[in-house]
């Protein structure tokens, strides 16, 4: 395919998108196709401009944080030019000129958990740029092979679709659940057995040299470079596709009908059995395949639960599942289906979030601008939070939201908590326009068993 497109930013916003999608489709397609097919030439894909361009609003849209090089992306689209940097990304790439610069570390406290911090690498705009055109390239190959069990940063499969999983396969009778997750499965993967992973589809040697690039970059913390043989950067691009290029080989190796039903969303695991015979066994096949690609589960997070009333249930991607009984109908029993509402840890991530945009330090702003970072936050949050029986909680979060914009409008004009209560309660005809989040929970009656949530 052509890679020749005019060098102008409208042309390349327009044109590439149909283009780009259109080489997706097709080396999906071909790798579908041909499971045994391992591809020889790709590179000539990764340079082309159309595709860096749509790696470059990839990044854009994420609106990142700068790397060791200090380059921000305003500075990079107001003053060096987009287009520019393609053009030399291009060039560099075509030329085998292109170098990566280490990731820029740190650590940021994990979300509910202001005591546990996780490490973070963020690359320079120019790399991240680069992953992002890697990854529209080699993404539609290993899709190919992905397997039903997997949900975590694929196209067109959400956390949610994880979540309905859970819903139907308890619906099914199956309520021994293992429950999991990958110790430090970002820092941990082994280089060459990720390569040998890779390389079951792509012998591109210049792809092949540009992923070991990315792996050895290295990050930069306190002014020391550090180069581990284990690893991809969390926070690069690329990193989330190689987790699951690497951690597909439990998906293709696991007997449902023997282990049940696995769920994965990239390092988080959940496998739902029907005794706990064999949850007990699928439990030791888990540890017997992570332990093969080096790997082991986090122990304080792996537990065998019985799904039953009165049981406290389990944590899975932000809600507290708890096998519950409907209301019977004229005396009746009810029926036993799983629950779901916000997690305690969402909860006080939540209740932290909102604290942070009402702190003290803030009170330089106007209250329309935190109204609108409190709406901005709520509706994300709830939008992800309505499915199932959440309305309870949300309405609790929505009530901790106007305490303490109330809170913050009376430190605001130095007249105390009364006084901001009198002013969003009483004197505002909406709160002060923050969002109401009532009516937005889908119903239980279709988000509990045979409802798609």
């Amino acid at each position: 395919m052509s890679a020749e497109i005019s060098a102008s930013p409208t042309a390349l916003v327009k044109a590439p998108l149909d283009k780009v999608r259109a080489l997706q489709h097709t080396l999906y397609r071909t790798a579908k196709a041909d499971p045994g097919r391992r591809f020889h030439a790709l590179m000539d894909k990764v340079l082309r401009r159309d595709v860096l361009w749509r790696g470059w609003v990839a990044v854009r849209a994420n609106n990142g944080a700068p790397g060791i090089d200090r380059t921000t992306l305003d500075q990079i689209e107001n003053e060096y030019g987009a287009v520019r940097l393609v053009d030399e990304l291009a060039a560099e790439l075509r030329e085998g000129r292109y170098r990566l610069l280490p990731a820029r570390g740190v650590m940021i406290p994990k979300p509910g958990r202001a005591d546990e911090y996780r490490p973070l690498s963020i690359s320079t705009v120019r790399d991240r740029v680069v992953q992002a055109a890697l990854k529209i390239v080699l993404e539609p190959v290993f899709e190919a092979d992905f397997a039903t069990c997997s949900f975590g940063f694929r196209p067109k499969r959400s956390a949610h679709d994880a979540l309905q999983v859970v819903i139907d396969e308890a619906w099914r009778g199956r309520r021994w659940v293992v429950e999991t997750d990958i110790a430090n499965c970002f820092s941990a993967i082994p280089h060459d057995q990720l390569m040998q992973a890779i390389e079951e589809r792509i012998v591109d040697q210049s792809v092949l040299k540009l992923i070991r690039q990315i792996l050895r970059a290295g990050v930069m913390q306190d002014g020391h470079v550090r180069r581990e043989v284990t690893g991809t950067a969390q926070g690069g691009p690329i990193s989330p596709l190689l987790c699951n290029v690497y951690l597909h080989r439990i998906d293709r190796a696991w007997d449902a009908r023997e282990h049940g039903v696995i769920v994965r969303f990239a390092d988080d695991l959940l496998v739902m059995c029907r005794s706990r015979q064999q949850a007990e066994a699928a439990l030791a096949r888990l540890r017997e395949l992570l332990a093969e690609l080096g790997l082991e589960p986090k122990e304080a997070k792996t537990a065998i639960i019985h799904l039953e009333e009165g049981a406290p249930g389990f944590d899975f991607l932000g809600f507290r599942h708890r096998m519950v009984r409907s209301r019977g109908v004229r005396g009746g029993r009810g029926v036993q289906f799983l629950a779901r509402w916000p997690a305690d840890k969402a909860m006080a991530h939540a209740r932290d979030r909102i604290g942070e945009l009402t702190h003290r330090s803030r009170l330089w702003m106007s209250v329309d601008a935190v109204v609108q970072d409190l709406n901005d936050f709520l509706r994300g949050w709830a939008t992800y939070f309505k499915y199932g029986h959440s309305t309870i909680r949300i309405g609790k979060i929505r009530h901790y939201a106007t305490h303490r914009l109330a809170i913050f409008i009376g430190k605001r004009h130095k007249r105390g908590r009364r006084f901001g209560i009198d002013v969003v309660a009483y004197r505002s005809p909406d709160e002060c326009g923050l969002i109401k989040l009532s009516g937005i929970v889908v119903p239980p009656e279709l988000a509990s068993p045979g409802g798609r949530s």
